[in-house]
């Protein structure tokens, strides 16, 4: 498997390798954390909060630009990009999210982010798949077209070109609604080939998760007043608003109103109580990433999406929805235990968050990083919010009684501890329920804010594990939740995995850290004690050092013709399955050119293929899976010039391990 960023016109860094009445006033204290951060962030590398007006307008000036934006990236002429969302950094770099099109029909797994300079110019190119975009034909066989399915909310199928796994497919998707066993409600997307009828994929719509309940005594609400009453509506939170199913499973429900600003009273008798604790959360959620990250909204676009509590009857669970931009909460056993609380609020609309941004589709690998983005930022949120009644920790639903011996439903520091999730990356995580690999994300996530070993946060005590034995040493959760929101909405895509996990967040810490910092380094020790990657190769546990080879000669490469360059690498071991390959080639007419990295035992992994692109040089970074090859021996890079006329020489290429 590989993966690549694709940098256009300058040379890729290491580290791309690598209410009205009462509106609520929360205190935000400073995170606690075992490990202070050893450097602060550049200013310059952190996102801006743009006003609703300011990022309109980047919107449309992208959506103007996107056909000249499209030819730029060499995308072909049936090929359209369609604008999805916008970052802007505060040193004037604009990350661009699209979605693609081929031939009018959407294109699964086609979606690229675009980060241009602040000149305007094109720096790198994030890619889903690198795979060219065409179908044989657009015209699918009516015999294998799919009904739609009778229950209300499923659609009628759509044609699209899946592009998320291997070549590019003419295919269907279709949401097929219903319930789910615990009575979640579901939206199941099913993508089958057009020509064979062949399932190729499948994901759920509707994403689950859960938190505590009604621990996060007395609080202030943000509310609002129409007609002599109160209701439950923010105004100064996007319009927020918290609207009560009493025990329905469908439907807005009728928002919350009462006649002296006096909201519940703590208990699950008072049906404003779940009310109140899903208000609150969704408060602190939104606070927190405007605060934090400088985003306005998790679309950015400065509007909320609603909460809907009492769902159903002893629900235990709770959920996000795309399609109706909105968190919904159960009541628990026994209706009970409400599901409202910080946590389980800002893991829903985190969710929300991951589907305005990097989109990771809820299945395989990428899904189980969605889950652990909303765990990851569920803790985030919790540690910022500084409730006394609710302290920060890296536990998951540590409230809620589902098992009946008052333990947690997932620990971050390790996850298998919950007797499910997994503690570490392995070959076949992918086929496991993404609650559960979600695992080593979560696990990663704690080494690099806490460290490894024993110890206790805000008295709860963590002792955590990695998978050599090494220790990590943490660089505190404001540095650690600043890289993952930076990888999660400027690097990753709706396909990214472990290892392009991994990729995005050095990338993420070089930017904000700088690439020779500790906290690039940690990133790498923390992924690799969670089995993504290799440590640091400095031959001390926990030290520095990036394992990085080099070959900066020159080698002209013949018109047409072969040319390969070496590098001798002297280390045990196999190489990891996130090899690094950073190639840069001078070369006009780039189209003409294929590239292969070429293990010591003669294996190519082809890094390019001859297109027709007719842009100039190759600058890349490339990221291989050559975890078979032992690590020590002779690497080339081998350039093939296929066709006559351009001319061109390797600059230089770098192995980092």
């Amino acid at each position: 498997m590989i993966r690549r960023t694709t940098p256009l016109g300058r040379t890729a860094a290491v580290g791309a390798l690598a209410a009205a009445s009462a509106l609520l006033a929360v205190g935000l204290p400073a995170q606690t954390s075992a490990a202070a951060p050893q450097a602060k962030p550049d200013p310059g590398a952190l996102s801006v909060g743009l006003t609703p007006s300011q990022r309109a307008g980047l919107l449309r000036d992208a959506e103007a630009g996107s056909a000249a934006t499209a030819r730029a990236l060499g995308l072909g002429a049936k090929e359209k990009l369609k604008v999805r969302d916008v970052v802007k950094n505060a040193d004037g770099t604009v990350h661009t999210r699209y979605e693609r099109t081929y031939d009018g029909l959407p294109v699964l797994g086609g979606d690229l982010v675009v980060e241009e300079s602040p000149g305007g110019g094109i720096r790198e190119v994030t890619k889903a798949t690198q795979r060219r975009i065409t179908v044989p034909t657009t015209q699918a066989p009516a015999s294998k077209a799919p009904r739609k399915a009778p229950a209300e909310g499923s659609t009628a199928p759509r044609k699209v070109v899946w592009a998320a796994a291997g070549e590019p497919t003419l295919a269907w998707e279709r949401v097929v609604a219903g319930v789910r066993e615990d009575g979640t409600p579901s939206e199941l997307h099913v993508v089958t080939d057009a020509a064979t009828g062949e399932k190729l994929a499948e994901w759920e719509g509707v994403h689950t998760g859960t938190g505590e309940s009604m621990y996060a005594g007395r609080v202030t609400l943000g509310t609002g007043s129409f007609g002599g009453q109160y209701t439950m509506t923010d105004a100064g939170r996007g319009n927020h608003r918290t609207h009560d199913l009493d025990g329905r499973t469908s439907g807005t429900g009728t928002l919350f109103t009462d006649a002296d600003d006096l909201w519940g009273d703590g208990t699950p008798g008072n049906d404003q109580t779940a009310g109140v604790d899903a208000h609150y959360g969704a408060a602190l959620t939104w606070d927190y990433y405007k605060n934090v990250h400088g985003r306005n909204g998790i679309r950015g676009d400065g509007v909320a999406p609603h909460s809907r509590v009492h769902y159903g009857n002893a629900y235990v669970n709770a959920f996000w929805t795309d399609s109706c931009f909105c968190m919904t909460y159960g009541d628990g056993a026994g209706n009970a235990r409400p599901l409202t609380s910080i946590d389980v609020a800002a893991h829903e609309m985190t969710h929300g968050l991951t589907s305005h941004t990097a989109g990771l589709r809820y299945s395989g690998e990428s899904g189980g990083l969605n889950e652990a983005t909303s765990d990851i930022f569920a803790a985030a949120v919790e540690f910022r919010a500084g409730n006394s009644a609710d302290p920060g920790d890296y536990l998951v639903g540590e409230k809620i009684d589902i098992r009946g011996n008052g333990t947690p439903l997932r620990y971050m520091d390790k996850p298998s501890r919950d007797g499910s999730s997994k503690d570490y990356w392995y070959s076949g995580i992918g086929g496991v329920d993404v609650h559960h690999s979600s695992g080593p994300a979560n696990h990663f996530f704690y080494l690099l804010s806490e460290g490894s070993g024993a110890k206790t946060v805000n008295g709860v005590d963590y002792d955590s594990p990695t998978y050599d034995g090494r220790p990590v040493t943490g660089i505190g959760i404001t540095a650690a939740e600043r890289i993952w929101f930076k990888a999660l909405t400027e690097k990753m895509t709706s396909t990214t995995g472990y290892a392009g996990a991994r990729t995005a967040t050095l990338a993420a810490a070089a930017d904000l850290f700088g690439g020779d910092s500790a906290q690039y380094k940690a990133v790498a020790h923390a992924w690799a004690a969670v089995n993504v990657g290799s440590r640091p190769d400095d031959g001390a546990p926990g030290g520095p050092g990036e394992g990085v080879h080099e070959n900066t000669d020159d080698h002209r490469i013949p018109d047409p013709g072969t040319v390969e360059s070496a590098i001798t690498v002297d280390r045990s071991g196999n190489a990891p399955r996130d090899l690094a390959v950073d190639v840069e080639v001078v070369h006009t007419y780039r189209g003409d050119l294929r590239i292969d990295l070429v293990a010591p035992d003669g294996s190519a992994y082809r890094l390019k293929d001859s297109d027709w692109d007719s842009g100039d040089d190759v600058r890349e970074s490339y990221t291989v899976d050559a975890s078979s090859e032992p690590a020590r021996g002779t690497w080339k890079l081998r350039v093939q010039d296929v066709h006559r006329y351009d001319s061109g020489h390797i600059d230089s290429w770098r192995l980092t391990f």
